[in-house]
């Protein structure tokens, strides 16, 4: 079964990202790429987005006219920072598989409609 996660944090979370030191960010780096490595084989096409600050939004109107606004679609306090799509048996793979990840924060997952 195909997921999504979504790696996810709150602008403390940033904050905290922010403030780590050349020599913590490095070993965070490492720690995150060890578990792409480890994971290798059960992941498929994923990305780190850039700061929610670059966010564009094209919101469809009533009449079906397109407004174009900088920023997020959601207000609320979370970030998303990148993604990556999971091949797994089952959502119990998937949750064993995100409750080691290292980068910490939150992380989201979500079902794939696969096409037929």
């Amino acid at each position: 079964m195909k997921y999504v996660f979504l790696f996810c944090g709150t602008a403390a979370d940033q904050a905290a990202f922010d403030a780590l030191t050349p020599d913590e960010l490095r070993q965070r780096y490492s720690q995150v790429g060890r578990w792409f490595a480890e994971n290798q084989a059960r992941l498929g096409h994923g990305n780190q987005l850039q700061g929610p600050d670059t966010a564009t939004t094209i919101r469809f109107q009533a009449d079906g006219k397109p407004l174009v606004k900088d920023g997020l679609f959601l207000e609320g306090k979370e970030i998303v920072g990148g993604y990556a799509e999971v091949e797994v048996a089952n959502l119990d793979e998937a949750l064993a598989m995100a409750k080691s990840w290292p980068g910490r924060g939150t992380l989201e997952i979500r079902p794939v409609i696969e096409q037929r």
